[in-house]
């Protein structure tokens, strides 16, 4: 397992020591995840809220969570931020079948919904859910200001749907099929999607395409910190379409058995949002900053943790 250090402490995947006898024991922790900017943020939020609840904490991070969940599982890592729809159909997959989470899927478009239903399967393979924040990275909308002023201001996609026009979508090539996207637009709300341009998933060529008025909507996701600088607005999935995908700390459950763990993670549930996120997000991706500052930074205005 490839995954690479951030932070101080010994790498535990390397030492072969139980990490989770070491929580409980000396207060020593480590924090996992994927490696791009969103996680790279949450990783600091959970470290810093750990330290400042007296635990020594150090980072692991791999490429995908393939590498990440086996670690997590046995204990080589102690907590990683997840997305609950998202890693409840990797769960059930890994129950179920790689069919299941298309045949029986267990991820709704209400978190609470559905981090219930991945407990029970977390349980089984060692892991504890706990509270998800309001914050969700999922599928989103994009349209310019232009285009928006031009019919009404309008800022949901039920409005849009109510406009009848054609519509051409900067998405990727898949858009076509997947549920969640030109189907479940035209199902859900209406739209008259007459083309595909496979631009990718929320890349400066969708937004710069969106912007230019060569596509009309664009795929972008809902904490991309960039809509704003070029001159896009984020409609509203005001009829839930996405499944939730909001931010939840999944813990090794011998690693959980120490209360102290959930009482410190679970101050975001009710504090970090969308918003937040991709504001988060731009500091890193836009202005250059460090994610560590940012999350401190960020952790300090909410009043999480001392200055």
């Amino acid at each position: 397992m490839a995954l690479g250090a951030c932070g101080g402490g010994e790498d535990a995947l390397e030492s072969g020591e139980d990490e989770s006898t070491t929580a409980a024991s000396g207060g020593e922790l480590t924090v996992g995840g994927a490696t791009f900017t969103e996680m790279a943020i949450m990783q600091e939020i959970y470290r810093l809220l750990l330290e400042d609840a007296g635990y020594t904490v150090d980072i692991q991070s791999a490429e995908s969570r393939e590498l990440y969940a086996p670690a997590l599982e046995s204990g080589e890592i102690d907590v990683v931020p997840e997305y609950a729809a998202t890693m409840a159909e990797y769960l059930n997959a890994r129950k179920n079948g790689p069919e299941a989470p298309v045949n029986a899927p267990i991820a709704t478009s209400d978190p609470a919904e559905t981090v219930a239903a991945m407990a029970p399967i977390a349980e089984e393979y060692g892991l504890t859910v706990l509270e998800p924040a309001q914050a969700a990275d999922q599928n989103g909308f994009a349209v310019s200001e232009e285009f928006s002023n031009a019919n009404g201001g309008l800022t949901t996609l039920s409005e849009l749907g109510a406009l009848g026009q054609p519509l051409v979508l900067a998405a990727g090539e898949e858009c076509a099929e997947r549920p969640f996207c030109e189907p479940g637009l035209e199902s859900t709300y209406g739209l008259n999607v007459t083309e595909i341009l496979p631009l990718g998933f929320s890349t400066p060529q969708v937004k710069e395409a969106v912007a230019g008025g060569e596509a009309q909507l664009g795929l972008v996701a809902t904490t991309d910190g960039t809509l704003e600088s070029f001159g896009l607005i984020l409609l509203e999935d005001d009829k839930s379409l996405q499944l939730a995908d909001n931010l939840v700390p999944i813990v090794n459950s011998e690693t959980a058995s120490d209360e102290a763990i959930a009482e410190a993670l679970n101050q975001l549930a009710d504090v970090l949002t969308t918003e937040d996120l991709a504001t988060l997000n731009a500091q890193v991706d836009a202005e250059r900053q460090q994610p560590a500052d940012v999350a401190q930074a960020y952790l300090e205005e909410k009043g999480l943790v001392g200055g």
